[in-house]
């Protein structure tokens, strides 16, 4: 399970990044938190959550072009130092009283356009990280259990700091976290990327051409970055209702949104080691349609509990399935591509979820606005299920005579 820590690179990354991202969802949960006090909007956590995401729908696939033709590690280290900076004002803000609803939304625009150049970058960077290419999903199932550790952490520190302290702390401690995965990065030993052909000296424009009919040429790709696109937009998206479940529906107040977010986090850790542990990539179409199925019926039961303790638990289901299609896709897309156009494949990878969930967001605030919180996450469950149950007779209907990607 834990074959990729054999490479001393990716070990400095995984716990520099583990701390750090332990830190962003501290940040994430006091944000939504932050914006739910100032405003008693559904609508403008929607909003909130479409400005901070709205920049990666517009560059990613861009930025996607950059991080293959840049060197992804000094655009690492350059991220790093913007995300921290930009932690450092939110928290400046909130200590001096200065807070306020379009700070929140200006900083997030700035925030989306670093995580814009970050997120396809972060993704190909893992590569570099492991001595040995079989160990490489092995690693991407790794990124996902830090990830997921971190869900489950961070929230429940976040919760407690909020209601001992304030949402400043959050951010002030999502600052210094960065400072961890800086360092690790400056501990690396990188080897230069070797590239295929001449050097990428081209029009940008036609290397973002290339990178899309690579993409989508292949039967399976598409579909899996496209159902992928569908369960953001309809599903994950209502993850920014949940400081009003939490409070309004289940009477959780802060600690309940922090234990709520942690629950989904104990079940995206299940999936995400569950994915580690297997020792090859065979079965990972299956695999995605049965998560997702999961995902769907959790967030339909959850649109009719009442209870803390039953909600908790769905939440757990919720994060299993969800995170378990994430990981499967993101495994098998990496463990296919050349390496030369991992970026631009990520990045359209990328831009169906972050793509599609600033319309997703907007729509679940909209929708819950209008019929309620319990109403909004039971369509959206719908949707999923519907969207599995879509996935998996388009699967097994590509015809067998055809060439099937082997991861």
């Amino acid at each position: 399970m834990l074959r990729a820590f054999k490479s001393r690179n990716y070990r400095l990354y995984f716990i520099g990044q583990g701390i750090s991202l332990i830190g962003t969802w501290m940040q994430q949960i006091a944000l939504s938190w932050l914006v739910y006090r100032l405003t008693r909007s559904a609508f403008m956590l929607g909003v909130v959550g479409f400005a901070s995401q709205i920049p990666m729908m517009i560059l990613t696939p861009l930025t996607g072009v950059l991080a293959d033709r840049w060197n992804r590690y000094r655009i690492m280290i350059i991220n790093q130092i913007l995300e921290m900076g930009l932690a450092l004002i939110l928290a400046v803000l909130i200590f001096t009283h200065r807070i306020s609803i379009w700070p929140i939304v200006f900083v997030g625009l700035i925030l989306g356009v670093v995580n814009a150049l970050d997120a396809p970058t972060r993704h190909a960077f893992v590569v570099q990280l492991v001595d040995r290419r079989q160990d490489l999903a092995n690693a991407i199932a790794l990124n996902s259990a830090m990830f997921n550790g971190a869900r489950l952490i961070g929230p429940s520190i976040a919760g407690i700091l909020i209601s001992l302290t304030g949402e400043g702390i959050c951010f002030l401690l999502n600052a210094v976290s960065f400072l961890a995965v800086i360092a690790a990065l400056l501990a690396m030993k990188i080897e230069p990327r070797k590239k295929k052909g001449p050097p990428n000296k081209g029009h940008i424009g036609r290397e973002l051409i290339e990178g899309f009919q690579y993409t989508f040429h292949h039967q399976e790709i598409r579909l899996i970055i496209l159902y992928y696109a569908w369960v953001a937009l309809m599903g994950m998206s209502v993850i920014v209702l949940m400081p009003i479940l939490a409070d309004k529906i289940l009477n959780g107040g802060a600690h309940g949104l922090g234990f709520l977010m942690g629950a989904m986090g104990i079940g995206a850790m299940v999936g995400a080691f569950g994915l580690a542990a297997r020792p090859s990539t065979r079965g990972l179409r299956r695999l995605i349609g049965v998560s997702s199925t999961i995902f769907g019926l959790a967030l339909i039961l959850l649109a009719a509990s009442r209870q803390f303790a039953v909600s908790l638990g769905l939440m757990v289901f919720i994060g299993l399935g969800m995170v378990s299609q994430m990981t499967a896709s993101n495994t098998f897309l990496q463990t296919v591509v050349d390496d030369d156009k991992r970026a631009r494949v990520m990045a359209f990878y990328l831009l169906a979820f972050f793509g599609t969930m600033p319309l997703g967001n907007l729509l679940a605030g909209s929708v819950a606005s209008k019929l309620g919180v319990p109403t909004t996450i039971l369509l959206a469950g719908l949707s999923v299920l519907a969207g599995s149950i879509f996935f998996s007779l388009r699967f097994s209907r590509l015809k067998r005579g055809k060439k099937r990607l082997t991861p």
